[in-house]
């Protein structure tokens, strides 16, 4: 099994800043790829960043040039810089990784539990 740990939401003012991070734990051969998700009331969830395995990544329209997504793969640990937040970033935001257990093993998609992000002055 896999646990995904998730910090650093909270309350912050339009036009403030929060660092998200998430770090992986227990069985891991390899983390394909990491990312965030987000969902807002009343709407489906939605991919913000995606991090893979190797460097690239992909990042929402909508975060473009204000969000940043990073990893440490010593640590396991993914990371969300969101700058510039505006009202409509608010959501829970979800932590998401891609795992094989070993190295022929299935690829396994984990979710953390969630971090509330609110924007709001």
């Amino acid at each position: 099994q896999v646990q995904l740990v998730e910090s650093g939401g909270g309350l912050v003012q339009p036009g403030g800043s929060l660092r998200l991070s998430c770090a992986a734990s227990g069985r891991l051969f390899s983390i394909d790829a990491m990312g965030w998700y987000r969902q807002a009331p009343g709407k489906q969830r939605e991919l913000v960043a995606r991090s893979v395995q190797g460097g690239s990544t992909n990042t929402a329209d909508s975060v473009k040039g204000r969000f940043t997504i990073s990893r440490d793969y010593a640590k396991n640990t993914v990371y969300l810089q969101m700058n510039s937040l505006k009202p409509g970033d608010a959501g829970v935001y979800y932590c998401n990784a891609e795992v094989r257990a070993t190295p022929s093993a299935q690829r396994i998609a984990y979710w953390g539990q969630g971090t509330q992000v609110t924007v709001s002055s």
